[in-house]
């Protein structure tokens, strides 16, 4: 596009260089220009300037990258850089093309001649110096994110590890613990005084008490439990607690009960041995119990095959590791379905874990109507911590799995263990034992394929429509792996429940939430002084 101008200043004649031609005639004097006409001129001018850059803008823009008209060719010609320019460009936009093309390919043996820098300085550092091609770049560049990755993933590996450790250990102040109370029960007549008491006896099948069972082989653990649902009740002569422990811990678990009276509420501790139900013939969890434990190790070895496995995501490997857990193949953890062939006078009663803590009364579960249905407890499918109450079947069983899959609906949601009431009347009347047996079979004979570990996924299929949900104040969950969870928040709860690995006792407990538990604790008692067992 061309502008001319005449002289005289009569004419003004623009041109597209399209072969079209405009004249544009202005009117003057033959001699004088006023200076009104000439103002009005300049204006006109700047915006034929202005004009003239708007159609040459577009014409650019039009004719793109190619060359349309004489000014353009001749324009390249003069400046040879903005050739060069151009090119630069088109090598500019293909670099990121070879970089994508690197990072999405399987790189060989090229990579593996890159030495790959330990920090992200030494990468930064290396690339200023070696001036290299973009292919030699990316090839450096995933190198070292994998480089990366795979140290986050082994980190993150060894924290599972870890916390495997320290939550399946028994701390030394524990065993300690038991030792010296094992040693008092040979040594002192007290410590082996019959609980309860002759005259109490008939409370242990009075169904006008409150009956509770807690079935543990943690002697601490187990009397915070105890001395807490004493402590909150507001009627603790009805209250029977019925201990339940394995054989190498009951005369220690006898002993502290016998020189620590929680009267007059009634207590009673028995070995599984002392029941001649679980002493005739073959129970049938304990022989499924032996097998998973096999199974578990052939196919996935111990602890040090598990982190060894480098193809598994963490997440798997920590749940895999989880699944080693002493407590998942402990008999105390399956007892609770066991409750109507053990106590067989009794109709109703509240099975409580050993890392709950109790900061209520109870006897109000006595007057909740079940509705025919067998076991009382709280949804974890909602709730205000999304983190913890968002449970689902889908979160504990294998849906990809057929027989899961044809059963169940994974929407549906789940519920907790830790604290619920069991109607054994209505229990009688079910199959639920029955068929908490058939699906651990048939887990074993899939090879552990319908769900990962623990109880309360067979128990979650065994007692499938015969839950009644209760109100969640009564049971609050997560404290054992919650980190967020507020003193206040558990302090309303009726029950809160350590589950997770952050237990109470253990020195990866949550410090702001183990005074909760801690208080129960008499730090000036003998026992706990005398193996250095720190609450605080």
């Amino acid at each position: 596009m061309q502008l001319h101008i005449s002289p005289s200043l009569k004419s003004v004649t623009v041109s597209t260089g399209k072969g079209f031609r405009e004249l544009i005639k202005v009117k003057a004097g033959p001699r004088r220009v006023s200076y009104r006409t000439l103002f009005y001129s300049l204006l006109f001018l700047t915006f034929m300037v202005r004009f003239v850059f708007v159609i040459t803008a577009m014409d650019k823009l039009d004719g793109g990258g190619r060359c349309s008209s004489l000014g353009t060719a001749r324009l390249l010609d003069t400046y040879p850089e903005i050739t060069f320019k151009a090119n630069k460009r088109k090598v500019l936009m293909k670099v990121p093309e070879e970089i994508y093309e690197v990072l999405q390919s399987e790189t060989g043996a090229m990579a593996e001649r890159i030495v790959v820098p330990q920090t992200f300085e030494d990468f930064v550092e290396e690339t200023k110096t070696n001036r290299t091609d973009s292919r030699t770049f990316a090839l450096k560049l995933k190198a070292f994110v994998e480089f990366l990755e795979q140290k986050a993933r082994t980190a993150k590996i060894q924290e599972y590890l870890y916390r495997h450790v320290a939550s399946s250990s028994i701390p030394k102040q524990l065993h300690c613990f038991a030792l010296k109370l094992a040693s008092e029960y040979s040594s002192n007549a007290q410590a082996r005084l019959q609980l309860p008491s002759p005259e109490l006896v008939p409370a242990l099948v009075d169904n006008s008490y409150y009956h509770f069972i807690l079935a543990s082989d943690n002697i601490l653990a187990a009397w915070v439990v105890a001395s807490s649902l004493v402590d909150n009740s507001l009627m603790p002569e009805k209250v029977v607690l019925h201990v339940i422990t394995d054989r190498k811990t009951y005369a220690p678990m006898q002993a502290w009960f016998s020189l620590h009276s929680l009267a007059p509420a009634v207590i009673e501790v028995k070995s599984l041995h002392h029941f001649d139900w679980f002493t005739k013939g073959k129970v049938p969890v304990l022989e499924a119990m032996e097998r998973d434990q096999k199974i578990r190790y052939h196919y996935r070895g111990g602890s040090s095959a598990i982190v060894a496995n480098r193809s598994e995501r963490p997440d798997i490997v920590a749940s895999r590791l989880q699944a080693l857990s002493p407590k998942y193949n402990s008999v105390m953890n399956h007892i609770r379905i066991y409750l109507p062939q053990l106590f067989p006078s009794l109709d109703k009663v509240v099975f409580l874990d050993d890392d709950v803590v109790v900061q209520s009364d109870l006897s109000p579960l006595w007057e909740i109507d079940m509705k025919g249905k067998v076991n009382g407890a709280v949804e974890t499918c909602r709730g205000d911590d999304s983190f913890v109450m968002s449970k689902r079947l889908k979160s504990y069983l294998n849906f990809s799995h057929p027989l899961i899959a044809e059963n169940f609906d994974p929407q549906d949601c789940a519920w907790a263990y830790g604290m619920n009431v069991f109607d054994l009347q209505a229990w009688r009347r079910t199959n639920i034992s029955e068929a908490y047996h058939y699906w651990l079979q048939e887990n074993l004979r899939s090879g552990l394929n319908l769900w990962q570990l623990g109880t309360l996924p067979p128990g979650l299929i065994a007692f499938h429509g015969h839950v009644h949900v209760i109100d969640p104040v009564w049971h609050m969950l997560g404290l054992g792996y919650q980190a967020n969870t507020s003193v206040e928040s558990a302090s309303r709860a009726a029950v809160i429940h350590f589950n997770g690995r952050a237990k109470p006792w253990l020195d990866i407990a949550f410090p702001h939430l183990r005074p909760l538990w801690a208080k129960y604790v008499d730090r000036d008692d003998k026992f706990i002084r005398g193996c250095s067992i720190m609450v605080s």
